[in-house]
């Protein structure tokens, strides 16, 4: 099993997001779980779609649940 890693620069790409933003993310608890390496942040490719899919959403108004 190979599991995939994304750094930070590849998963703003991946969302069309700046990476500062991600970085407000990790600092407030928010986003997908990561990794911290060395002063490498990392995210798992499996973290990051399970997190794509909890936000999944029909309407502004109700959760995936």
């Amino acid at each position: 099993m190979s599991i995939r890693h994304l750094n930070q620069n590849q998963l703003a790409t991946r969302w069309d997001l700046s990476e500062g933003s991600l970085e407000r993310w990790r600092s407030k608890g928010i986003g997908p779980i990561f990794l911290k390496l060395q002063g490498r942040v990392l995210y798992r490719l499996e973290d990051i779609e399970e997190f794509e899919l909890t936000s999944l959403r029909r309407s502004t108004s109700h959760s995936r649940k």
